[in-house]
């Protein structure tokens, strides 16, 4: 018996070290496959970093010069200085905030009656608003155009104000939703049961937990409104109301381009994002995670 038990478990331990060993050995290739991907998606950023320090002919020499010589720094002082970008940076703020808030504020109403509240019809409701998700944004560019120039509200920031306050859209309502099943329902029986109303449920008991939710919208919305080109485009006529999205396509013309300065200015418009990620990555990656909880 003795002999058995002591074959078992030299058996066992081989077995072990060999689950090890390939555990180790398909952690170290995943390493490599990562980092050789990772590197692979640096490739444009750093390319847009070199070309932001380089005049027209140091761009498009071939073989490509990865290093400048010289660096032109006066780059990012005379592209931020050749067009009027505070004015840009102030308008594109200034839909910021108005859109943020109304997508915050109706996303999160919308999504606690999907999540929280019985009414007739609510999940007919929800796929539907689902179905949404799968609708081009170019199928209701025109009638959308249409609607907001039948109302005299073109070249103002109406059009791109205006549709966060009704819902937020239905991508974000759907963050919320599934962040707002997360939480355990016993907290809303028991604020019920001391007569409490469902807007002071909603604004004592389920928003003080969904931070991390509430982040993420924002983090999403931030990003959807700093990089948004088309609408702005469409809606927007004046140049003293253009927004940095536009404002970057004023360094490239019909007949010339002073592709200096527009990298330039891109790295700079660029960077509040990837600032953004990295001072917001936690709450980020924990409201993704938690949201894909409970369906």
């Amino acid at each position: 018996m003795g002999l058995l038990r002591g074959g078992s478990t030299l058996m066992n331990t081989i077995v072990n070290a060999r689950s090890r060993k390939k555990f180790a050995i398909l952690r170290i290739l995943t390493y490599v496959i990562l980092i050789v991907g990772s590197l692979f998606m640096i490739i444009p950023f750093a390319w847009l970093l070199r070309s932001s320090l380089m005049d027209n002919n140091q761009i498009f020499i071939f073989p490509p010069q990865w290093v400048p010589k010289p660096f032109k720094w006066d780059n990012f002082s005379e592209s931020l200085t050749a067009a009027p970008f505070l004015r840009y940076f102030i308008n594109t703020m200034t839909i910021e905030l108005f859109v943020i808030s109304g997508v915050v504020i109706t996303s999160t109403i919308a999504a606690y009656s999907f999540a929280r509240l019985r009414w007739p019809g609510r999940e007919i409701v929800f796929g539907i608003l689902l179905t949404t998700l799968m609708m081009p944004y170019a199928v209701t560019l025109i009638p959308t155009f249409m609607l907001w120039r039948y109302l005299g509200v073109l070249d103002t920031y109406l059009p791109l104000i205006i549709p966060a306050w009704f819902g937020g859209g239905a991508f974000h309502i759907f963050l919320m939703r599934q962040f707002f099943m997360t939480i355990p329902k016993e907290l809303d029986e028991a604020a019920f049961m001391d007569g409490a109303k469902p807007f002071t449920v909603l604004y004592k008991v389920i928003l003080p937990l969904a931070k991390p939710a509430f982040i993420v919208v924002t983090i999403f919305t931030f990003i959807d409104v700093w990089n948004d080109f088309l609408g702005p485009l469409i809606y927007i006529n004046s140049s003293e109301k253009y927004t940095l999205a536009i404002g970057l396509a004023s360094f490239k013309g019909e007949l010339h381009a002073q592709w200096g300065y527009l990298m330039a200015a891109s790295l700079a418009v660029v960077t509040p994002i990837i600032v953004l990620f990295f001072v917001a990555q936690r709450y980020f990656v924990e409201g993704i995670a938690l949201t894909g909880i409970k369906g």
